[in-house]
């Protein structure tokens, strides 16, 4: 491999806001990580998606309900593991989220509940969420009762 192909393949992706041609590309990542599709649709304007080229490979979303966020649907492809292109999703959706006046985020998770401390979430009691996520399907049961719930408290 060059030493041009070889910087190529780890440059970061680029990170934008979903259009809606990109819904079956999120479907399939989706699906391949084993994450509901329950609400997922009508929330399609709060998707981020990370791009290599002309491939989407990775996305996340940020639901709003009132001042507090679900973060949810966090995927990458195989082929991204451990090239930092997560991380960016999800630093990207807290940004926004700080930007949009957002006061907490929260989110479940089946597997990943190590993953998510790096960027400040705590395990919290899901006695603790706000009442406005609980409009969100992630919290009606599209995500098992199992969950770990996660919290992150944004400043204002």
């Amino acid at each position: 491999m060059s030493m041009r192909n070889a910087s190529a393949t780890t440059e970061p992706p680029v990170i934008d806001v979903a259009a809606p041609d990109d819904w079956d590309a999120v479907v399939e990542l989706l699906a391949a990580s084993s994450l509901p599709l329950d609400g997922a649709r009508a929330h399609l304007h709060g998707f981020v998606v990370a791009r290599r080229g002309d491939a989407i490979v990775g996305c996340a979303a940020v639901e709003r309900y009132a001042d507090a966020g679900l973060l949810r649907s966090v995927a990458v492809a195989s082929t991204e593991r451990g090239k930092r292109t997560g991380a960016a999703l999800v630093d990207r959706c807290i940004a926004d989220a700080r930007k949009a006046g957002i006061s907490q985020l929260v989110l479940l998770t089946t597997t990943a509940q190590h993953y998510f401390p790096r960027f400040g979430f705590e395990a919290i009691d899901r006695t603790a969420v706000p009442d406005a996520l609980h409009e969100s399907a992630e919290l009606r049961g599209a995500c098992p009762a199992s969950a770990t719930v996660m919290r992150l408290v944004l400043a204002r």
